[in-house]
């Protein structure tokens, strides 16, 4: 007869070999941390001070905000912080995310007069109740933690401005950012055609944290007040401690329709890899989108918790930089719909 007796012993075994398949799972796992990857060419230089931190068994969280510090502080890139290309009114409004391994977050939204609205992200997400603080009273609340404002239109962005006045039209390109940052490039575009992006970071510290940093001056001549991915946590930038983390690049208005970097997540989640993952969600994007996407370019980046990572995008051209103990400045062409 199967009696109680058997049936504890027979439960105590199972769990035991439970316990140990778990033991050997966690032996056997190979895990690539730290490790800090961030999007397009310019992450090279963010992923450098990012890892100063990582290096010495810092914390991911302060490692991504000092990382994406480099990219706002640069007036070689105009489509992130300080020399971003204003609005269509001649006024550089700064977005910002920034969300930690336990699920805290904190956002920015057109800031104005504030060089590093990254760090202003992290005192909303650390020393008020709430995630996400916009215009005059972000600031306001960036001048009481004791933020400098200054003047962040630089003269070479304000002459671009002035250019694009004189037609007024706004004409996407895709991977423009790479042609605004190369600084071999001997040729300028028009004015009428710069128009945005984004550096999102992704670290995966010695302790097996994860965060992420999403910042940006936005789409180049937008209306006054607009607001793309990048702030909008679920959108621009999400970090899951069980799975790993996403962040995306590109037009805003896309990702913030399908949710894009918590969809990335969720997939992971499932089982996908960081690669596969980007492309499910860049295919969901190109499938529902109406008219055509030639002119669109919208990419992911992933990282999971065992530190593998990966792109994708529509278009070609989307690079991302990743930094770990092998190799401090590689840079990736992601793998694109086209």
């Amino acid at each position: 007869m199967y009696n109680r007796r058997k049936f504890i012993q027979t439960t105590a075994l199972s769990a035991a070999v439970v316990t140990l398949n778990k033991a050997c799972i966690t032996k056997n796992a190979i895990t690539n941390k730290p490790i800090v990857i961030s999007t397009w060419d310019f992450g090279v230089a963010a992923n450098a001070e990012a890892w100063k931190i990582l290096s010495t068994k810092g914390k991911a969280l302060d490692a991504v905000e000092n990382g994406v510090k480099v990219a706002e502080a640069d007036v070689n890139n105009q489509s992130v912080g300080y020399g971003g290309l204003p609005d269509r009114d001649g006024i550089v409004t700064l977005d910002a995310s920034i969300m930690d391994h336990l699920g805290n977050c904190g956002a920015v939204l057109a800031l104005e007069q504030i060089k590093h609205p990254i760090s202003v992200a992290r005192l909303v997400m650390e020393k008020t109740p709430h995630i996400m603080l916009a215009g005059d009273g972000a600031l306001q609340f960036a001048i009481e933690q004791g933020f400098k404002t200054e003047n962040i239109l630089t003269e070479n962005s304000k002459k671009e401005w002035e250019k694009w006045l004189k037609t007024a039209k706004y004409e996407p390109v895709s991977n423009i950012e790479n042609k605004l940052y190369d600084k071999a490039a001997p040729e300028k575009l028009p004015g009428n055609q710069y128009n945005h992006d984004t550096i999102g970071m992704l670290a995966l510290d010695s302790q097996g944290n994860l965060a992420g940093a999403c910042t940006t001056s936005g789409m180049a001549y937008k209306l006054h007040g607009r607001i793309g991915d990048s702030p909008i946590i679920g959108a621009g930038l999400y970090v899951d401690s069980e799975v790993g983390g996403a962040t995306a690049t590109g037009v805003g208005e896309e990702v913030v329709r399908n949710v894009g970097s918590f969809l990335v997540v969720e997939l992971m989640r499932q089982g996908y890899s960081p690669e596969e993952a980007c492309k499910e969600a860049i295919k969901r994007i190109v499938k529902k989108k109406m008219s055509s996407t030639k002119d669109l370019q919208v990419g992911f980046l992933a990282l999971n918790k065992n530190g593998e990572y990966g792109a994708y995008a529509i278009q070609q051209g989307f690079t991302f930089a990743v930094c770990d103990s092998r190799k401090q400045d590689l840079i990736v062409k992601g793998k694109s719909h086209y």
